[in-house]
């Protein structure tokens, strides 16, 4: 379990395909946490298990199940990466709940910087229930709210503080980009529970 609050900035090293999948080597940069193997750590708000560290890099396997859904099969050496580790009993909830379970990969459609910081992303295929006026949404692990939406159209839009361009990898995204979508997950489960208790029950 994840909060959406971004605590690093790391990079990809390397990338390199293995029989199982893809394994990464992701450098954490200047920040201090010491995890071990067996930790989850969320990449871009993918949850994945560290495997060891390696010179300072730390690695980590992706299944084809995890290519599929995320974007990690197109990272490349150098690209930033949002770093969070998972949440501790006690701390503070000052995102939301995100289980690092990406939901399908969402497509930068527009960055607009002319009147505040606008992004909007395209989420042709997703099942767009999920999504709520001033709902919760994580993008490339990053919690936030849903400023404007269009279901008929299918995509959302988020308005940025400098606060999360700072401190996040968002301001290196751009038209076309590919980026992480999880969407809330209390929204989901009751827009599950509606869809088999209720059928047909208008939602959005």
């Amino acid at each position: 379990m994840f909060t959406g609050i971004v605590q690093a900035i790391g990079s990809v090293k390397q990338t390199e395909k293995t029989p199982n999948g893809l394994r990464v080597w992701i450098d954490p940069g200047s920040w201090e946490h010491q995890p071990k193997a067996g930790d989850s750590i969320a990449n871009n708000g993918c949850c994945l298990t560290l495997v060891e560290i390696q010179d300072g890099c730390w690695v980590f396997d992706a299944i084809p199940e995890t290519i599929i859904k995320t974007t990690i099969g197109t990272w490349t050496k150098g690209q930033r990466i949002n770093l969070e580790r998972s949440l501790r009993v006690g701390d503070g909830l000052d995102g939301h709940q995100v289980q690092g379970h990406i939901d399908g990969v969402g497509t930068i459609l527009s960055v607009n910087s002319d009147d505040g910081y606008r992004i909007r992303i395209g989420l042709a295929g997703f099942n767009m229930k999920w999504m709520v006026p001033k709902g919760s949404i994580c993008i490339d692990g990053i919690s936030l709210t849903i400023a404007d939406l269009d279901h008929d159209e299918q995509w959302v839009e988020v308005a940025l503080i400098p606060e999360t361009l700072e401190r996040t990898n968002l301001s290196d995204r751009t038209k076309a980009d590919g980026v992480n979508i999880e969407a809330d997950v209390l929204v989901k489960t009751i827009v599950s529970t509606l869809d088999s208790y209720m059928p047909g029950t208008k939602i959005g």
